[in-house]
């Protein structure tokens, strides 16, 4: 085996590797903040979900109107039933029943309703 060199001359392979450098990747990795997930749509909602709406994505006029009917961010939205191709889908908002085109409802970003409760399909009873 070779011998290590010791010395005041014997640098590291990479001078940035160091002890301030191994402090930074420490401090880094136990950084407990974790990203900001990214928006869903009103669309990627299914029948019974809730959310909320962060934002509407449309022209202003546009976005006016929907607002007069309730779609005002931080209001709660929650997704109902849908045409049998899909378009448009029915939104509860504001104790109203809404439909929507999907492209329209593509268009208003939400978050996750934290106090909703999971959606969870009804059961069919069994019969003996």
């Amino acid at each position: 085996m070779t011998k290590k060199r010791q010395g005041k001359d014997a640098r590291p392979l990479d001078k940035d590797f160091g002890l301030a450098h191994t402090k930074t990747m420490l401090q880094l990795s136990g950084n407990k903040l974790q990203a900001e997930a990214p928006h869903a749509s009103l669309v990627d909602l299914r029948k019974g979900d809730a959310a909320i709406l962060d934002r509407i994505d449309l022209p202003t006029e546009d976005a006016r109107r929907l607002m007069e009917l309730g779609f005002v961010p931080g209001t709660r939205i929650t997704a109902g039933n849908s045409a049998p191709g899909g378009d448009p889908r029915v939104f509860q908002v504001d104790g109203s029943e809404i439909a929507l085109r999907r492209d329209t409802a593509r268009r208003l970003k939400v978050r996750p309703d934290k106090h909703a409760r999971p959606h969870t399909p009804p059961r069919t009873p069994r019969i003996p």
